[in-house]
């Protein structure tokens, strides 16, 4: 459970794969769709997808010539749970999640996620 919740946080940690996720809240999209609106390489936003499907956010399945992702909202269950053991979270309100990092957190630990994704 713990490599899971860790592999969720860090792939939530990127404001882009944040951004997918919100987008996949409508409906599949292909990678094509996906990368329209970021301005990356196609490259870039396939490494994304990547860190997301490892962590189990999202699958991805080819349907003749395009790859589709869809959103995997279960695999945020265990990190849901884990954030309400804190009483200030709501299930799955990583904003609020994200604030709280922010405020706790020494400025060099943030710099040095950065360096990571």
């Amino acid at each position: 459970m713990t490599q899971n919740i860790d592999q969720v946080f860090a792939a939530l940690a990127d404001p882009t794969r944040r951004a997918i996720l919100a987008m996949l809240l409508e409906d599949d999209m292909a990678v094509t769709d996906v990368a329209e609106p970021f301005e990356m390489s196609l490259a870039a936003i396939s490494k994304h997808l990547g860190v997301l499907t490892n962590a189990g956010l999202i699958s991805q399945e080819k349907r003749g010539r395009v790859k589709w992702c869809k959103l995997e909202p279960d695999a945020m269950r265990d990190a849901s749970i884990w954030m309400q053991g804190f009483g200030q979270f709501e299930p799955v309100n990583l904003d609020a999640f994200e604030r709280f990092l922010a405020q706790e957190l020494p400025e060099g630990l943030s710099q040095h996620e950065k360096d990571d994704t």
